[in-house]
């Protein structure tokens, strides 16, 4: 039934989690600070004890009862995808001086090209696209990954193209009522919180001692994955009761899996 059945399990959660902000467009619903949560984008699997909020990939379902955060890799292509990027929309794809892509190559994606107003628009039309299918799936956020993309990009974007883009996305967010998640770029939380982002998805804030940034401007709307031990213990130390804070593996293996790792506070 798409947006409609989407109303009531949002009304469901207002009573359970709370946290509304309105404006002149639908009411979005804030996950609460310091809620229970659970990092799922290697893939779903049935929520802990506990849990009451998630985030999961876009091509998953989210979980019934809980607030769910729908992952969106907004800046970068997912390495799987870069060949239908090259197929739809290749002029799309940031490239150097000698046509080759832009790769960030810790994780294998190549760089979308958000150096131009147009291109902005057009990529826009594309990731919103993503948005609204958050949104239909019943998700009540989204998460917009990698706004931090312009320091992989070899100096070709600018940490100004990456906010004008994720204002287009925040406005597209907002008007299907979704939340909008700010992913990592603490030195831009503030410019982010101005530009309608409404909460924090962080990783690693207690291991690069980043949290207070994100929990100042977010009002401490921020769950924080940590990838380490020690990460896990410094933000637990100075956060463990304000903030949402989770360990998890590196390649967020769903449970049952080999490797799968998680823990909290």
């Amino acid at each position: 039934m798409g947006r409609p059945s989407r109303v009531l399990v949002v009304l469901a959660l207002v009573g359970v989690l709370g946290g509304c902000s309105g404006g002149d467009g639908p009411e979005v619903l804030l996950p609460p600070a310091g809620v229970g949560f659970d990092y799922q984008i290697g893939g779903a699997y049935p929520a802990p004890e506990g849990v009451r909020a998630v985030s999961r990939d876009r091509s998953a379902k989210p979980a019934p009862g809980l607030y769910n955060i729908c992952y969106v890799n907004a800046f970068q292509a997912q390495p799987d995808a870069t060949g239908w990027w090259e197929e739809h929309h290749p002029d799309l794809l940031l490239r150097d001086g000698d046509g080759g892509l832009v790769v960030d190559r810790d994780w294998d994606e190549a760089l979308l090209d958000i150096s131009t107003p147009a291109r902005r628009e057009r990529l826009a039309e594309v990731v919103g696209e993503w948005i609204d299918g958050c949104a239909d799936a019943g998700y009540q956020a989204v998460e917009a990954d990698n706004l931090d993309s312009h320091l992989r990009s070899d100096g070709l974007l600018t940490a100004e193209d990456d906010l004008a883009f994720a204002g287009l996305l925040v406005d597209r967010a907002h008007a299907d009522g979704l939340a909008m998640g700010q992913k990592n770029a603490a030195e831009l939380a503030s410019r982010g919180r101005a530009l309608g982002f409404d909460f924090a998805v962080a990783e690693e804030c207690g291991q690069y001692e980043e949290c207070d940034v994100y929990a100042d401007v977010y009002d401490d709307r921020v769950l924080d994955i940590e990838y380490t031990e020690a990460g896990l213990a410094a933000a637990c130390d100075r956060w463990g009761d304000r903030l949402s804070v989770v360990l998890r593996d590196l390649d967020v293996v769903p449970a049952g899996r080999p490797g799968h790792l998680r823990r909290t506070c």
